[in-house]
């Protein structure tokens, strides 16, 4: 199985979870770029949200 990763536009690559921040108060989680808060979109967010470092 591959890995997702994303690249933001502020440049930070996006592979892991401790690479997002979730947005707090809202019941469906969005998640953002850790570095400059861009929104990473849902399907890429929740699959990268699932892999671990190895």
């Amino acid at each position: 199985m591959t890995r997702t990763t994303y690249r933001c536009p502020c440049g930070a690559h996006i592979e892991f979870k401790q690479d997002l921040e979730k947005e707090p108060g809202i019941p469906t989680p969005n998640w953002k770029c850790k570095d400059c808060g861009t929104p990473v979109p849902g399907i890429t967010a929740e699959k990268i949200r699932h892999q671990h470092p190895s």
